[in-house]
């Protein structure tokens, strides 16, 4: 990949950091190709269900649906030389437009099953490598520590960065989120939650 140069009002040129570019183009690269490989590996009802999905989606669902209704009511009216086949109140139309709606309303249930199973995966992902970014961070911040005590560098007495020091349990967060969600909703307003919590307005 060619190397992307700007120059600044003084006449020198910058060049980007090729190594973070190539990351970036490297990951979006996997992320394509794993979703190639999950639109592949889809069974054939599948293929069906979101070939049905993606079409109802279109305007040309809702045209196609428009001369359909239009044409066959214009036939069942008598008067293009035509006998009637549903008249007034078009029960036969009715019974298949209901028809459809059940089975296009099953594809689409089908598809979002499987989006969501597809949403299921990256959002699990997503909390691994969180999980694991946070742990790095913490023994990142410990090895700090330790090369400070090493070197004699005069450690800050700061608590919030000896709680980043801490292994964070995703238990605890999961307690602490509903603990705060239970603690709002019991106040009416955010701005009573905020009265009983002096230290949250510092924070904002």
């Amino acid at each position: 990949m060619s190397k992307i140069e700007d120059q600044d009002p003084s006449g020198e040129r910058h060049t980007d950091n090729p190594i973070l570019c190539e990351v970036i183009e490297r990951n979006i690269h996997t992320i394509d190709r794993l979703r190639i490989e999950a639109a592949q590996a889809r069974k054939t009802p599948d293929r069906v269900s979101d070939a049905i999905t993606d079409f109802s989606g279109r305007l040309l669902f809702v045209y196609v649906h428009i001369v359909w209704f239009g044409a066959w009511i214009a036939l069942n009216t008598g008067k293009l030389g035509v006998r009637p086949f549903d008249p007034y109140p078009y029960g036969l139309l009715t019974m298949v437009v209901s028809l459809e709606a059940i089975f296009l309303s099953t594809f689409v249930l089908i598809s979002q099953n499987r989006l969501s199973e597809e949403a299921d995966r990256r959002a699990e992902l997503s909390l691994q490598i969180g999980l694991l970014t946070e742990h790095e961070v913490t023994r990142v911040l410990r090895m700090l520590d330790a090369v400070q005590d090493k070197l004699g560098i005069e450690n800050d007495e700061d608590i919030e960065l000896a709680q980043l020091e801490l292994a964070t349990k995703p238990e605890d967060v999961l307690a602490e989120i509903d603990s705060v969600h239970k603690s709002v909703q019991r106040h009416t307003t955010w701005k009573e939650w905020l009265a009983s919590h002096p230290g949250m307005k510092k924070s904002h």
